[in-house]
């Protein structure tokens, strides 16, 4: 079926935002419009018959969920397999056989490698023609002997008429390959050799999807054939490795004329921590210091550490250093003790003897240390704020899935060009998903502005409370002679970020939407096309769903032994490196630009535009509060005499029965709960321009965003936005000086600072016992609230006495410098 092509309108590079913001006009609505989500008229459970097809390379534990392949649009393909051959004939110029296969169909040719010297070869090769495509009535499947010099050889062909091509979706059994007899070139006659080969007509359910040759990608070649195909890719299993540096012993420094300042530096790859300088100043330093790296399976690396001293602030001696495996230490599920352990120092400088020369110098130093591998604990590998898994490292510690997670990427719509070729712009768009452990990256679709995925994948959830996030890119790995502007080296370009929190969806619905594609360049916002997804979330047991939302939110280590704020930003780093690192070995690799960017590796530096942002969302969570306060001082003022008289009615219904006070609180929130169920979200939230303050950022603010760390700027633009901060750092301190300053002024109400002002208060803190004790307390209520409600007639414009006693109250502001 194909869906109905949604047109974009992008705002002129030049539009200013803040002029469409003060002026609400049709064209500024009609922006805002180019940013929202939007929903997509699908009948995809009409192309797809009840055959319980498996879901798309699902990565599930167990077949406790059999997904039927209906998130997608249904898309036909040709499959060709071509097994392998047999008795082929030798050549008559080298007497040997360097058989290839070629499949042509029509335009479209694919190759299978070539064998040198060999008569039976085995290819296992499949090859996939898009059904759309088509332009012949018969497919070719020709054998030939590649030469060195001159034309390949002919061998031999197998022609198969499309009318006879066998149907398969599973999950029918695959089709079995069968032997063919090689034809000569005019079909007449039969010559030596015969080929096994299977031919069927499948969809993008069938197994051989994934690794199949497509003619999608028939201009690619080399190793860029790799990096157009889907694959699925598994994180590294990573482990936080705990390290207690204790003490050491008979440390002698190379002037055995000082006592060393000793410290213990500990290296494991990238990653190097060290501890303070030794407080007891003798040959047997004390630290009793943690230090925590992250590690992954498997333990490729050694651990190293050196005891160094401190010989003056440009110079240390290396004392003696150790090198230990990963798997010297236990793995610890709990916080239970771990057993510490002695081990002897070398020398340094001569652990490269052989040996037995080593075991003679053996250096009689020792280090005490206590270590760890970390199972308890969720390594950190992206931003709490978009979790996508809590589950700690250890297995035997994950709980039962709580639902399953089915993802349709359809298609993307209105992409911009991102490089040039042969003289114009082109896009050769992939997708990526990220959940859990598990990322998947879609087939990419060459040099084109609207592709067509239509990949199906399926997840385990443990958390509903967690964010899936996809990520558009331009694949820049395909061998050609793409220019791309402003970029060193083949880098994939970002077209956009779509994140869905799953707590938002409800069950068993299908959700389709196209979602705005949006990237935030140094000139501005730029929307880069849009992206369509088809997502369903099955919640397996609503007990223990209800259950989830009463625990907490990480794993109980990481709050019996918590991190420290700077110890967590860098072991994220630290982990976001090795994720990097191992995925980039995958085949086809995950680029390094792309794991950033789907990990917010850069979410914690600082921005003047998030700065905007998270100010005004707190004015927004705020706005309730005011809103409530501007309406009750307008009851006081007897602005509307209804409500006014309304509001005593109420307040004395309370004073009468207190006992209602609790319930109606309850009630009036169930209420506004019930009331607010017709004006639910339709849809899963988006990326928000307006919320991220994107569309009215000046032009310096979004430059200095994209600067790098540290600066590579100008030093008097340096300057200037050093002044810039230091004037938004100057409110920010008044403020946090007036709250501190109140809270000061509530210490010196009984610190006799101010012995006139404190003999006052605990004088009327007496006189206030003794009435409150003869006074019921309803009649207090009554007055008092008789008395804050009254009418303006009673009141004076001028402040009241105890707002004048607490603002002659001493504050500690007179100390400061």
């Amino acid at each position: 079926m194909q869906r109905p092509r949604i047109l974009v309108q992008r705002r002129p590079h030049g539009a200013t935002s803040s002029i469409n913001r003060s002026i609400p006009s049709q064209a500024n609505h009609s922006n805002q419009d180019e940013y929202e989500i939007r929903d997509t008229d699908s009948q995809l459970d009409e192309q797809w018959p009840n055959d319980r097809a498996y879901g798309g390379r699902g990565w599930l534990s167990s077949e406790r969920h059999a997904s039927t392949y209906d998130l997608v649009d249904r898309m036909f393909y040709l499959y060709v397999r071509v097994t392998k051959a047999r008795d082929l004939p030798p050549s008559s110029i080298t007497g040997g056989c360097d058989p290839y296969v070629e499949v042509k169909l029509g335009n479209y040719k694919g190759r299978t490698r070539h064998f040198d010297k060999k008569q039976n070869p085995e290819w296992n090769q499949v090859f996939a023609f898009s059904k759309e495509r088509i332009q012949s009535s018969a497919v070719e499947v020709f054998v030939k002997d590649k030469e060195m010099l001159g034309r390949d050889e002919y061998l031999g062909r197998v022609v198969f008429d499309l009318n006879e091509v066998p149907t398969r979706v599973p999950p029918d059994s695959p089709l079995a390959p069968q032997w063919y007899r090689l034809e000569d070139r005019r079909g007449t006659g039969k010559v030596r050799g015969e080929i096994m080969v299977a031919v069927w007509m499948g969809t993008q359910a069938d197994e051989a999807f994934p690794e199949a040759w497509h003619s999608d990608a028939a201009s690619v070649f080399g190793e860029g054939v790799h990096n157009v195909r889907s694959k699925v890719y598994v994180s590294p299993k990573l482990w936080y490795l705990r390290l207690n540096v204790i003490e050491a012993q008979d440390v002698i420094p190379n002037d055995r004329n000082r006592v060393p300042d000793a410290f213990v530096k500990v290296q494991l790859g990238n990653q190097l921590l060290r501890t303070k300088i030794s407080s007891t100043s003798t040959n047997n330093p004390f630290w009793n210091e943690d230090l925590v790296f992250v590690v992954a399976e498997p333990f490729e690396e050694q651990l190293l550490i050196t005891i160094e001293d401190r010989v003056h602030p440009s110079k240390e001696d290396v004392l003696g250093q150790i090198s230990l495996a990963l798997d010297t230490f236990e793995k610890r599920l709990d916080h239970r003790p771990v057993h510490s352990r002695w081990f002897n120092l070398e020398r340094y400088g001569f652990g490269v003897l052989e040996a037995d020369r080593r075991k003679e110098l053996k250096f009689s130093s020792r280090v005490h240390l206590r270590g760890s591998l970390e199972g308890g604990y969720h390594v950190l590998d992206e931003s709490t704020l978009y979790i996508s898994d809590q589950r700690p490292t250890a297995k035997q510690l994950w709980k039962q899935p709580v639902g399953i997670l089915e993802v349709g990427i359809l298609n993307a719509q209105g992409l911009l060009p991102m490089k040039m070729k042969d003289g114009r712009g082109r896009t050769d768009a992939y997708c990526i998903a990220k959940y859990g452990q598990k990322w998947v990256r879609t087939r990419t679709i060459l040099d084109t502005f609207s592709p067509k995925w239509n990949e199906q994948y399926t997840w385990e959830v443990y958390d509903p409370c967690t964010v899936i996030t996809f990520g558009v890119f331009d694949n820049s790995h395909l061998g050609g002679g793409e220019k791309h502007n402003g970029s060193n080296g083949a880098r994939d370009s970002r077209i956009g970020k779509v994140r869905i929190r799953l707590s938002t969806l409800e069950a068993h619905k299908i959700y389709t939407h196209s979602y705005p594609l949006l990237v935030l360049h140094p000139n501005g916002v730029q929307k880069t096309g849009e992206l369509q997804l088809s997502v369903r979330f099955t919640t397996l047991s609503l007990a223990n769903m209800i259950y989830i939302y009463g625990n907490p939110l990480l794993p109980k280590m990481h709050y019996i032994q918590p991190f420290t704020v700077n110890q967590i930003e860098n072991l994220r780093y630290q982990a976001m490196n090795i994720v990097a690192t191992r995925l980039g070995r995958a085949e086809p690799p995950l680029r390094k630009e792309v794991i950033e960017y789907m990990l917010d590796v850069d979410s914690h530096l600082w921005s003047m535009r998030r700065s905007k942002a998270n100010f005004f969302r707190i004015m927004s969570l705020l706005s309730g509060m005011i809103s409530v306060t501007r309406w009750f001082r307008e009851v006081c003022n007897w602005r509307n005499p209804v409500t006014s008289v309304l509001v005593h009615v109420l307040f004395l219904i309370l004073i009468w029965c207190p006992e209602l006070i609790l319930p109606t609180i309850f009630l009036y929130m169930f209420l506004i709960g019930i009331w607010n169920y017709r004006f639910r979200p339709r849809h899963p939230s988006h990326m928000d321009t307006k919320l991220s303050w994107a569309d009215a950022v000046s032009p310096d603010e979004l430059d200095e965003e994209f600067d790098t760390f540290p600066s590579s700027k100008p030093n008097d633009l340096v300057r200037l936005r050093y002044d810039r901060l230091r004037s938004v750092a100057g409110r920010i301190q008044t403020i946090v000086g007036d709250i501190a300053t109140q809270g000061e002024r509530v210490q010196s109400l009984l610190s006799w600072r101010d012995p006139r002002a404190t003999s006052l208060f605990i004088v009327f803190c007496l006189g206030v016992a003794a009435v409150l004790y003869a006074t019921p307390f309803r009649v207090v209520a009554l007055v008092g609230g008789l008395y804050y409600l009254r009418h303006p007639k009673f009141r004076s414009k001028l402040p009241s006495i105890p707002g004048n006693f607490f603002k002659r109250l001493p504050p500690q502001i007179d100390s400061l410098l």
